[in-house]
């Protein structure tokens, strides 16, 4: 087997293990790194060769782009003060515990190198979280702040990497050039971001067509990593704002052909890319472990000191902090996702799973420093990396569901219902709304406008039933012969109560899970028109 027929098979697992985990209740990624390892045991499956320079810009890009399509500005608004505590302040801290555990128990291991091993496990994975948390079910807010912290602490880490990572090459260190270049990182990367999302609205616009749009958002996320890195900025923080940018304003409510093509593009992007690199994981096991012949003893010592600080930091930091930010919550009264209970706090610190990133970040340390002599410990972080990925990965991502079921941290299906039920009657209100106006300009029969204002009740009855029971007494009548006429004012009402779900999108308290099953409906049955 060579390097493009093992590309296939990961390609052909990360579909298949999709509906695997669902049978199973257990996560995708999960499977697919259990099913890398198996693959590296076999005896014809070649070793990996990827240079891990080409690692993150090739796998985080689309994954975060992706990602970001599933939430709005508004979330990552109204969870702040949580996501700063996780992907920032978190990260910061697990760096530095990570660092000096490190540093005490690795021989010859000095502080700037542990500093680079703590940035590298330091950020729980947010393809690995969200896949998690999106098949168990659990409340809206959990996820929401498990997003916000997936997407938001690979910048603060990476970021914190190649301080660390420019320190240990040169031998060398200054506070502040570091806080400089983390400025600056940031800086570059808004900018970049902006420009680009800006760039790529302004072009969609002139291309028109749905399969041009699709492939130029294939674009943007690489473009936005490459050139924010390289003008000296975050990549991934470039991916997120252009991301983001293109998420609120490149939204027409009338392009029902782009939206749902690229909705259905993206989430395969996901599925393939996500698949992949988690099997790379498992594959790459044969490898890091065979720096280990005759160190087990004291490199897994070394790597259960730093899966126990890994893990351990995360809940000492949350509980404390996820009190203070229910109390910082109830004296703003504003609408802000935190936890609700100690039982939402365990499930969210059980969820800090690390993955792609983690493993990216040590494959890429370099083998040699400034000097011309060998980086100190590289095989030692690399083992200890992967060490921290696979426990966390395998050990938390099977045992979640079974802690989710034990604790009984569910979704509220009651509010989301609600919700839906709201949208419904605004869906079915912007349609009468806008056949009303247009009976102000255009006489229509009177079996015409009946039967068009049953079909505006029946948009909001395809979403949610309840709303109409009492009004469906009429039943369905005969189409009229006029169909033409008919499907242009259905098309009408329908771009208003497109318009109307998304100006939802971004009001508080909106969920937008929510929003976009709500549009989707409206989506497909304007094909269907």
């Amino acid at each position: 087997m060579d390097q493009l027929a093992l590309l296939f098979v990961l390609l052909l697992g990360a579909v298949i293990t999709v509906p695997l985990g669902d049978r199973l209740g257990l996560p995708a990624p999960t499977l697919m790194t259990l099913g890398g390892a198996a693959l590296a045991l076999l005896p014809f499956v070649p070793n990996v060769d990827v240079p891990p320079e080409f690692i993150l810009p090739l796998v985080l890009p689309p994954i975060l782009y992706a990602s970001v399509q599933r939430t709005s500005w508004r979330q990552f608004t109204a969870n702040k003060r949580a996501i700063f505590l996780l992907a920032v302040a978190l990260v910061f801290v697990t760096t530095a515990a990570v660092a000096a555990v490190a540093h005490a128990v690795v021989p010859g291991l000095p502080i700037a190198a542990a500093v680079v091993l703590g940035a590298l496990v330091a950020p729980p994975d947010p393809v690995a979280a969200t896949a998690v948390a999106g098949s168990l079910g659990l409340p809206r807010r959990m996820v929401s702040i498990l997003e916000g912290e997936g997407l938001f602490n690979d910048v603060t880490a990476i970021v914190l990497y190649h301080v660390a990572l420019a320190a240990a090459v040169s031998g060398t260190f200054s506070v502040p050039r570091a806080v400089g270049q983390l400025v600056l990182s940031a800086v570059v990367a808004v900018a970049v971001g902006l420009a680009l999302g800006w760039l790529a609205h302004k072009l969609m616009a002139l291309l028109g067509d749905a399969t041009l749009q699709i492939g130029l958002t294939l674009l943007v996320p690489f473009v936005s990593y490459v050139l924010a890195e390289e003008l000296g900025g975050s990549g991934v923080l470039a991916v997120l704002t252009s991301a983001l940018y293109l998420a609120e304003y490149a939204v027409d409510a009338d392009d029902v052909l782009g939206r749902l093509a690229g909705k259905t593009f993206w989430e395969v992007v996901d599925t393939l890319v996500t698949g992949v690199a988690f099997g790379l994981i498992g594959l790459e096991l044969h490898n890091v472990f065979g720096t280990a012949a005759g160190r087990w003893g004291e490199l897994l010592a070394a790597a259960a000191a730093v899966v126990a600080v890994v893990v351990g930091a995360r809940l000492l930091w949350l509980l404390p902090a996820a009190w203070l930010a229910r109390r910082m919550h109830r004296r703003a009264d504003v609408d802000e996702d935190i936890p609700m209970s100690w039982r939402e706090t365990v499930v969210m610190w059980w969820a800090g799973m690390r993955g792609v990133a983690s493993v990216a970040l040590a494959l890429a340390v370099p083998f040699t420093v400034s000097g011309g002599g060998p980086f100190p410990a590289r095989d030692e972080i690399i083992f200890i990396a992967f060490a921290v990925v696979l426990a966390t990965l395998l050990l938390q991502g099977l045992t979640l569901p079974w802690l989710v079921g034990r604790l009984d941290v569910r979704a509220d299906s009651k509010a989301e219902r609600e919700m839906e039920r709201r949208l419904a009657v605004r869906v079915a209100k912007a349609a009468k709304r806008r056949l009303r106006e247009i009976e102000q300009v255009e006489e229509l029969p009177e079996e015409l406008s009946e039967q068009l204002l049953r079909r505006a009740y029946d948009m909001g009855a395809r979403i949610s039933p309840d709303i109409v029971d009492d009004e469906r007494l009429a039943g369905q009548h005969k189409r009229v012969e006029r169909l033409k006429r008919l499907q242009r004012i259905q098309n009408e009402m329908l771009s208003a109560a497109r318009h109307e779900v998304l100006s939802a999108r971004s009001e508080p308290g909106a969920d937008p899970e929510v929003v976009d099953r709500v549009l989707r409906q409206l989506d497909v049955r304007s094909l269907r028109a």
